[in-house]
């Protein structure tokens, strides 16, 4: 008789362990970003990264050098 389901207790339950999970969440979240951020500086020192940039910089030399001002498709009449 003692027994009573957890939807009984006044919802306080709920709302702790939905501020629990927004802090766990929000934690969660905080260590993914500083994990991605030293991923992302190690691999910006290494060979690769430093190959990946180089070649980064070389597609918008090209491409900035490319067109110069000029229509890409040039139409003849006749």
């Amino acid at each position: 008789m003692g027994m009573f389901c957890s939807c009984f207790n006044g919802g306080n339950g709920k709302r702790m362990t939905k501020e629990e999970e927004r802090l766990a969440s929000e934690e969660a979240r905080a260590k993914a970003a500083e994990a991605a951020e030293k991923r992302q500086a190690q691999f910006e020192n290494s060979a690769a990264g430093r190959a990946a940039r180089a070649q980064q910089q070389g597609m918008a030399k090209q491409a900035a050098n490319a067109n110069k001002g000029e229509p890409v498709l040039k139409w003849q009449m006749g």
